[in-house]
C-alpha cells in the first residue's frame, strides 16, 4: 500500500475538507454496536429488507462483538464472516456487509481487535491513517494463526445457532488487506464447515513460516477467490504464482487474479477506491459463493 507518510497527508487533507459521506452515520453507531438492537435506522447505507444487530459471543479469548446481517423474515441463508482490513469496523464495511446480506446470506462483520476494544476504533479510513498506525500494530500482533483460528471456531459455532443461518450449506469467509489471510484461517480452522473463502488485496498470503496461509491450504475443503491488487503484484510478482501452484498441489478449486486497483480498491473509504475493478471483484465473489455455498 501507500507509505504511511502518504497515507496521513491524505488523511489530513480529507478529514479537513469533511469529504466522507460515510464518516458522520460511523460516528453514532459507535456508541450502538455494544447493544442487542436494531441498526437499519442507524445507518443510512442499509439496503431495504436487512435486519442489522449488534451482537457479542464468547471466544477462547475472551468477548467478541460484531455486526450481523440478514433478511427480514427471510429464509434461512448460507453464512458470511466479514474480516475487515487493519481500520475495522467502520461505516465502509457495514455498507459492505449489508450488500452482501442482500444478495442473500447472512453476514457476521467481525471485530478482529475485540481483544483490546469494542465496537468502532476509527470512523473511517481516514481518521486511522491520521496516526492510528501505532495503535494498529499493537492490536494486530496478538492476532496469530492460531489466535483467528480460535476466533473462527466461535464464529462458525455462533453462526450455526442463528435461525437467520443455513447450516445445512458451507460458510463463506471474506477478507480485506489485514483479513485476506484471516480467511484461508478460517478455512484451515473449521474445514467442515467453511466453504468458501475470498481475500481481497490480502496482505501476508505468501510467507516463508509455515502458518503462511498458502501452506495450509492442503488441510481444508474450500474453495478460493484471491483477488490481488495490482500494486502488491508489481512488488512481488511471484506471489500469485505460488499461490496458483499452492492450490494446485492442494487440490483445492481456486482463482487467483491481478485485478485492475490498487491496495484497498474494494473499501469505499480507501484513498484506492476503484469503483470498477470493485463491482467486478464483487461479483467474482458472488461467483465463488453461489459455486461453494
Amino acid at each position: 500500500m501507500c507509505d504511511e507518510k502518504q497515507l496521513e497527508t491524505w488523511a489530513k487533507d480529507r478529514l479537513s475538507r469533511r469529504q466522507f459521506g460515510v464518516a458522520a452515520g460511523a460516528a453514532s453507531l459507535a456508541a450502538c454496536i455494544p447493544a442487542e438492537q436494531n441498526l437499519a435506522e442507524e445507518n443510512s447505507g442499509s439496503d431495504a429488507g436487512l435486519a442489522g444487530k449488534a451482537v457479542s459471543f464468547e471466544t477462547e479469548d475472551g468477548t467478541m462483538d460484531a455486526l450481523f446481517f440478514a433478511a427480514s423474515g427471510g429464509s434461512a441463508a448460507p453464512g458470511v464472516i466479514h474480516w475487515p482490513d487493519i481500520a475495522g469496523i467502520r461505516a465502509s464495511h457495514i455498507n459492505m456487509a449489508q450488500h452482501t446480506a442482500s444478495d442473500g446470506y447472512a453476514v457476521l462483520l467481525v471485530n478482529p481487535y475485540y481483544r483490546d476494544a469494542q465496537g468502532v476504533i476509527w470512523p473511517d479510513f481516514a481518521s486511522f491513517a491520521d496516526g492510528g498506525w501505532d495503535r494498529a500494530r499493537a492490536m494486530r500482533g496478538k492476532l496469530s494463526s492460531d489466535a483467528i483460528g480460535r476466533d473462527a471456531a466461535a464464529i462458525v459455532a455462533w453462526l450455526d445457532q442463528q435461525a437467520e443461518v443455513d447450516s445445512a450449506r458451507g460458510i463463506g469467509a471474506e477478507g480485506y488487506c489485514m483479513g485476506g489471510p484471516f480467511t484461508v484461517y478460517s478455512a484451515h480452522s473449521v474445514p467442515s464447515r467453511v466453504k468458501a473463502a475470498a481475500s481481497f488485496h490480502g496482505g501476508g498470503l505468501v510467507r516463508d513460516d509455515a502458518a503462511s496461509p498458502h501452506r495450509l491450504l492442503a488441510e481444508t475443503q474450500t474453495q478460493y477467490l484471491f483477488a490481488i491488487a495490482k500494486d502488491d503484484d508489481a512488488k512481488a510478482p511471484d506471489d500469485k504464482n505460488a499461490l496458483r501452484e499452492a492450490t494446485d498441489a492442494a487440490s483445492v478449486r481456486a482463482v487467483v487474479e491481478v485485478f485492475d486497483g490498487d491496495h484497498g480498491w474494494t473499501v469505499p473509504d480507501s484513498p484506492s477506491y476503484a469503483k470498477a475493478a470493485a463491482e467486478r471483484a464483487y461479483a467474482a465473489k458472488l461467483s465463488l459463493y453461489e459455486s461453494a455455498l
